[in-house]
């Protein structure tokens, strides 16, 4: 059963597991499952969703249950009109705050200007020696992307040479295939926590947040970031 986040008459918000595709694709044709199959026989009605989640990132997803709301929200976010949050581990210990103004290039090989804040939340220093270091270093992030390109936070702290743990395509693979090895982890260690917008049908501010999902949490406590 997926968690329900939000619900009523029109929009409902869920707190997707990492692993999980959003919805089929020719890309992942080894999946068995999407959240939008998923939701739709857990609640018995049909949705679609309004923006999107990678696979391997968790956190919160949100649906429409009818057309009309949802070019709504899927407006909202093309405008930028939703704030969004998540929390990611990072390699290294990142500065404290820092804004990523860095165009992103699509698939057609098109430059889109690309966003992103963050600021720094904790640091962690494990006894674990890593290469050459005689310990690990790691922080954990609250990241606001203003914009929304393919794969934008995990470029983008790759960009600046803080990679988000777990993330195998632009991330690092020492680090990745160190915490396989060391704690038999293969999450991406990212998480959308919050969700800020206008609600299309009533006008009222919405504000959901979504906790990490069992695997995140476990590394932030052996990390003491919680």
């Amino acid at each position: 059963m997926l968690d329900i986040i939000y619900q009523d008459d029109y929009l409902i918000a869920i707190n997707k597991p990492h692993g999980l595709l959003v919805h089929r694709t020719a890309m992942a044709s080894d999946a068995k499952e999407f959240a939008l199959q998923l939701l739709r026989d857990q609640v018995g009605r049909k949705v679609s969703p309004v923006h999107r989640l990678d696979r391997k990132t968790g956190g919160l997803l949100l649906f429409a249950f009818d057309k009309e709301n949802e070019i709504a929200m899927q407006k909202q976010f093309m405008e930028g009109q939703v704030k969004k949050k998540y929390l990611a581990v990072l390699r290294g210990y990142a500065p404290d705050s820092m804004d990523i103004d860095y165009p992103l290039m699509k698939d057609n090989g098109v430059m889109q200007d690309a966003f992103t804040s963050f600021i720094t939340l904790k640091r962690a220093e494990l006894d674990i020696p890593f290469g050459k270091h005689l310990t690990s270093r790691y922080s954990l992030v609250e990241a606001s992307p203003t914009t929304g390109r393919m794969h934008q936070l995990r470029k983008h702290f790759a960009h600046i040479f803080y990679p988000i743990i777990g993330d195998r395509k632009h991330g690092c693979n020492k680090q990745n295939k160190f915490f396989k090895e060391q704690w038999e982890m293969t999450t991406m260690l990212l998480h959308a926590s919050e969700l800020n917008f206008v609600h299309p049908v009533s006008g009222m501010p919405i504000a959901l947040k979504a906790a990490v999902q069992p695997e995140f949490g476990a590394v932030l406590e052996m990390m003491k970031f919680v």
